[in-house]
Parts: C-alpha cells; structure tokens; sequence
C-alpha cells in the first residue's frame, strides 16, 4: 500500500508540471483513460477500469471486472489539437494557425477493497487533467497587428492556457447484492496564464453517485459533481489601464445518468450516457456567455476471446459557446465588474476561447497479458467545427473566425493484485 501511494506522489508531480491540452466538451475532456475514452466517454453505469470509475461514478468501484480484487492503472494521452482563426476588417482578411502543440497528459488510478465479507467498501484514488484550453497565435499575422490602421490592436485573446487538474480520494459503499453509493471529494488544482503571467490557484469540490444492477445483464447509474471555483490574482489588464485584473474561473456543476447492457455471454457490453454541464451559471464562462451543454455518448466493447477486448464509441456536445451575430463592437461589456471594448470582448470569445469541437469518434483495444497485467490503446478523432461573428468596429464592418479539430493518442497498463 505504501508503495501504491509513492507512486501516486510522482504522478501527482508529473501532472502538476505537465502543459494544457484544448479540450472536447467543453473545457472537459470527454473522459479519463483509453478504455472510457475508447468507448465515447461512457462510464457512469458500467466502467471498464479503476481510473475511469473514480472520474465517471465513484460507486461503479463495486462492480467492475476490478472487483473483487485491487487494480492500478497507469494512463497517459497524447493530445494534438489543430486552430486557426481569422479577422477580417471591411475586405482584408488577416489569418493565422495556432502554433502546434503536442500536450502529454498522464493520469493515475487505484482501487482498493476495504472489507471482503458484506456489505462491501471500497476506497480509490487517482490524480488526472480534466479541463484544458488554449491557443497560441504569438508571432503569427493576428499578433501585433493593427485594425484597419488605426493604430488599435486587431484581436485580443492571442496566447490563452488553461489548466485544471484533480486529486480525487474516492470511497464506494454497496449495502445490498445489486446497489451501491460513491463519494469523491476533488482538490482542483488551476492555472490560467492569457499572455500575463502565469496565475495559480486551488478548488474544492465533491463528486457523488449511485449505481443499481436492474439485472444481471442491465446496470443504471447516477453522478454529480459539484461546482468547483477557483480566483485567478492579477491575470489580465481588462480595462488596459495598467493595474491587474483577476477573473474567476468556475468548473460547471454536472449531473450524468448512464445505462449498460451485457449481451452474448457478457462478451458484449453496450452502454449509453448523457451529461448535463451547467456552463451558463458558472462564474468566467457564464460572463462570456457559454450555453449550458448537453452531452450524448454511446459506446461498446467486445470480447472476441477473454484477453482480448475490441472498443468504440461516439461522443457529442453542441458548442457551449454562443455567437453574438451583427454585434456593436463600440460598446462596452462587463466582465466581473470591469469594462472593456465589445470588439475586444468578442475577439477574446471567439479567438481564445474557442471550445467549440462537437462530433467525435473513438476506438481502441486492451489486452490481457496475464490476469494482473493487461495493456490498453485508444484513439480519438473531434471534427472540425467553426465558429464565426458578424459585427462593427471603428465604422468598419468585421468578421471573427475560429476552427478546430482535434485528435488524441491513448495508453494505459493496468495491474491487478
């Protein structure tokens, strides 16, 4: 056990070094690990590894193919999104692609079992990136230039990283054969860096769910997740009169509901979810007007042969980022009690922000090597999407543009013991 928790130490370590990654719901990514992420995100009813029970249900710890054993995993994402954004003043187009970044993203998981004879406890563990965003136009044609030769900056928004990572303990009580209930609580750890310097800061949060077994073969699940907030100090010049700004940042409140069936002998299972993630309440993204977002995953794995395991999934969340057509770009517009220009509000909205991807499509195998060990892969592939607003600015009229499209590389060695 002591062992287990060192190793946790340095993963936490790793992660709290690692960079942002842009994410797919949203700031969210869509799921923790190759195994869920393989299988569209799904995980709230029936969760094929120890990690993705801690971040999808706490109380699936009870009924997993870990159970009744003890499972580590180890998983890592290797995350490449691709952006480009343009402004166009009048009919002088200026556009640029975000520099290409390749985010390395690890995560960690334990579950344990606490009591052998019922009812049943469990205690889990891991550490994870969940949320990230950014873009990078430093040094591109956005970048210094100036609108329609006023003098004015062009865009504002052109270097933003966001980052939140989550250390979650987790304990999982099943009283009865077919039920069982989970609570995490969540230390959020955030830093926000839009071109000022680096800001860090802390959150605390808690995540709780249920799972009942129908039958056998049909698994219902339940989760909530709590708001988490965190206060970014002296991060951005909003009213450019040279004093620091902060800006609140809040992780949405989300509640989730899954269903899971077994079929062929249990070589197949076939599970649905849906989320709600309540952006438009939710201190940063609700000044920046993100709509509350539903999100829709449907995932299956076969089992050709027991060591062998065959996945895939799709995934969709409308963009939670809304478009303000035929804007006045000469206004003002409160952000968190400070004012600043409309143009540049939409510009940050639009080109820094631009969490926008909705349809994806996911695949992946898992291998067991021998019954502690097993090997895991994933892919992942966000369609492009673009988001783009009408409006005025200086007597001109403008148009902002953002695109994105992402793909993801996964990995992850389970053991068993």
């Amino acid at each position: 056990m002591q062992r287990v928790f060192q190793i946790l130490a340095a993963l936490l370590l790793v992660l709290m070094l690692s960079p942002a990654a842009l994410a797919t719901n949203g700031t969210n990514l869509i799921a923790i690990g190759p195994v869920a992420r393989a299988m569209g995100g799904v995980g709230i009813a029936s969760p094929q590894s120890a990690i993705s029970a801690v971040f999808s249900n706490p109380a699936a710890m009870c009924f997993g193919p870990y159970c009744p054993a003890s499972e580590s995993n180890f998983a890592g994402t290797l995350f490449m999104p691709r952006i480009d954004a343009s402004v166009t003043v009048g009919d002088q187009e200026t556009k640029a692609d975000a520099d290409d970044k390749y985010y390395v993203i690890p995560a960690f998981g334990v579950s344990l079992p606490i009591t052998k004879k019922p009812p049943f406890w469990r205690f889990g563990l891991a550490a994870f990136g969940v949320t990230g965003l950014g873009v990078d136009y430093r040094d591109t044609a956005l970048d210094g230039a100036n609108f329609g030769g006023t003098g004015l900056p062009l865009a504002s928004g052109e270097y933003t990283q966001l980052q939140i990572l989550k250390f979650a303990p987790a304990i999982a009580f099943q009283p009865f054969e077919r039920v069982s209930f989970g609570l995490a609580a969540q230390v959020g750890y955030s830093t926000l860096d839009l071109r000022n310097g680096s800001s860090a800061g802390y959150g605390i949060g808690a995540q709780m769910g249920m799972i009942y077994r129908i039958t056998d073969n049909l698994s219902f699940g339940l989760t909530y997740v709590s708001p988490m907030n965190i206060d970014h100090r002296n991060v951005i010049d909003f009213e450019s009169d040279g004093s620091d700004d902060d800006l609140e940042l809040e992780s949405p409140q989300m509640v989730g509901a899954g269903l899971a069936y077994t079929f062929l002998e249990n070589r197949l299972l076939v599970e649905g979810d849906v989320k709600w993630l309540n952006w438009a309440d939710s201190n940063g993204y609700e000044e920046f007007d993100w709509n509350n977002q539903w999100v829709f995953a449907i995932g299956a794995q076969y089992k050709p042969i027991s060591k062998l395991a065959l996945r895939l999934g799709y995934n969709y969340g409308k963009s939670p980022v809304d478009e303000h057509d035929d804007f006045n770009g000469d206004g003002l517009t409160s952000v968190q009690g400070h004012q600043l220009p409309t143009y540049y509000y939409e510009t940050f909205r639009i080109i820094g922000l631009p969490a926008i991807v909705e349809h994806h499509l996911t695949a992946g195998i898992g291998y067991e090597f021998s019954p502690s060990f097993g090997l895991h892969l994933g892919y992942m592939h966000a369609f492009k999407k673009t988001i783009k607003e009408h409006g005025t600015f200086a007597g001109e009229d403008v148009e902002i543009k953002s695109s994105l499209y992402e793909d993801s590389l996964d990995f992850a060695l389970t053991w068993r013991f």
